[in-house]
């Protein structure tokens, strides 16, 4: 539950315009200055970066202040989102929210288990909001496969990019494939029973198998030769397959689905995920509420994200060593 700081402070966050930040000025940076920018009841009021001209550029868009110094951005804001490199996550969203600053971490929520038990203990300590960045969730939800009244038994899943440069401090499992994990936790398939992963930094194929018998196949690539972005959903009674890239849907089960691309415009969570989520984020802080992705659903990702990992690092033998001469 989220505590307030102060019965000052409480009365100032609902009363008054929230002031927001953004920690980092790369293209997410950008994506979320744009929406707090656009958002009601907030004024988008500071930019960091460790590349001061990078935060001023950013910042002059929207009228906002550039900070280098990080301290002091802080003290100028209300709520950040922090869209650093995800290997810095921890290091930033430890200092914002030891200043009692509610935050919103882009995915993943850190890149170990302790870092995230960490993150999730001090939010609780300080009262305040800390939400992750897996706004895909808003999308599989409008279509209602996360609420079908029995899970799928089996899940494919493709999320294959070209190169674009970023993300590149993590492998392609904490940088892309996190997102389809996070939606599979979402459909009551069990716990995770065994894990086989093939691939390397930029290309991973994995199965999952659960508890009660169903089965998930993912494959994420950012060495693609063209986008491909597909889940396909199998059922007793038929299948769902939604292709993101294409933007068609196909379902052949008795269960008709919640929404089509074609209701986009009447929908937030088709037309603007990541808008959706900055309104719910500041909802969130100023009512009170729970986030709506809280941190222990992105430790829940992360996990997952990390067992993979582990079985790819397992698959990575050494060289044999060649015996000395004379030996």
């Amino acid at each position: 539950m989220v505590r307030p700081l102060s019965g000052f402070r409480l009365e100032f966050l609902l009363s008054e315009q929230l002031v927001a930040g953004v920690v980092g000025a790369g293209v997410f940076g950008g994506h979320h200055a744009r929406k707090y920018a656009t958002t009601e009841g907030v004024r988008l009021g500071a930019v960091y970066d460790v590349d001061y001209a990078r935060a001023r550029a950013l910042a002059d868009k929207h009228q906002a202040t550039a900070y280098a110094d990080y301290a002091a951005f802080l003290k100028a804001v209300d709520v950040v989102t922090i869209a650093a490199p995800a290997t810095a996550h921890f290091a930033l969203a430890r200092t914002a929210l030891a200043a009692g600053k509610h935050a919103l971490l882009e995915k993943p929520l850190a890149t170990t288990l302790d870092h995230a038990d960490r993150l999730i203990a001090l939010a609780e300590r300080m009262g305040v909001v800390l939400q992750v960045g897996h706004q895909e969730r808003f999308v599989a939800d409008a279509f209602g496969v996360l609420r079908r009244p029995t899970p799928p038994r089996s899940i494919w899943c493709r999320r294959l990019n070209p190169k674009t440069g970023r993300g590149e401090d993590v492998s392609v499992v904490l940088d892309l494939m996190i997102h389809d994990l996070d939606l599979i936790r979402q459909l009551g398939l069990g716990d995770l029973k065994s894990v086989v992963a093939r691939g390397d930094a930029d290309d991973v194929e994995t199965e999952l198998e659960f508890e009660g018998g169903a089965m998930a196949i993912l494959a994420a690539s950012r060495v693609s030769s063209r986008p491909d972005r597909r889940m396909t959903f199998v059922y007793d009674d038929g299948v769902v397959e939604i292709d993101f890239v294409n933007r068609t849907v196909g379902n052949t089960t008795a269960t008709p689905l919640a929404a089509s691309f074609e209701d986009a415009s009447l929908s937030p969570a088709l037309s603007d995920p990541l808008g959706l989520g900055v309104t719910l984020f500041v909802d969130a802080v100023r009512n009170r509420r729970a986030a709506p992705i809280c941190g222990r659903a992105g430790r829940g990702a992360l996990e997952w994200a990390l067992a993979i990992e582990d079985t790819l690092e397992a698959l990575v033998q050494p060289e044999p060593k060649r015996a000395s001469a004379g030996v």
